[in-house]
């Protein structure tokens, strides 16, 4: 049995519901570019605390790269490329910020502990927009 042999949503209702998932799943790198651009000497002190430098430049390029990729997931342009690049990025900004196993033990490294893991989550779920956008256009293809 398929996913389409047992669904509930009609038909009609699959290609905004997708849309609505992808919207949810890039929550995130929307949210956090438009909270970077309202305070920028913010991103400037984030990217300060995470070691990175030029700090200005790094905000500017997660900005750009959070707004241009999420953009490319909802358009459905370059959907499995920007999906892999949300995933990586959101690797290697999750092994720069959520170092829990150097925190001593408490309520902080649970909480870094958590957001490691959910983390984790977003980049499997990218991974997954990016193997179904690649099977989508192989098979329109054909």
């Amino acid at each position: 049995m398929s996913i389409s042999d047992s669904a509930t949503v009609p038909a009609s209702q699959a290609p905004a519901l997708r849309w609505f998932a992808l919207l949810l799943l890039c929550a995130a790198y929307i949210q956090g570019p438009v909270t970077k651009i309202l305070d920028f000497n913010g991103a400037i002190g984030e990217m300060s605390h995470f070691g990175l430098s030029p700090a200005p430049v790094f905000a500017v390029l997660v900005i750009i790269l959070e707004l241009v990729t999420t953009a490319m997931i909802l358009a459905g342009r370059w959907r499995w490329l920007a999906a892999l690049f949300l995933a990586g990025f959101t690797l290697v900004a999750t092994f720069i910020a959520l170092r829990f196993w150097e925190l001593p033990p408490g309520q902080e490294r649970m909480m870094a502990t958590n957001a490691f893991f959910e983390h984790l989550g977003l980049i499997g779920g990218f991974l997954l927009v990016a193997l179904d956008d690649l099977v989508r256009v192989k098979g329109a293809a054909s």
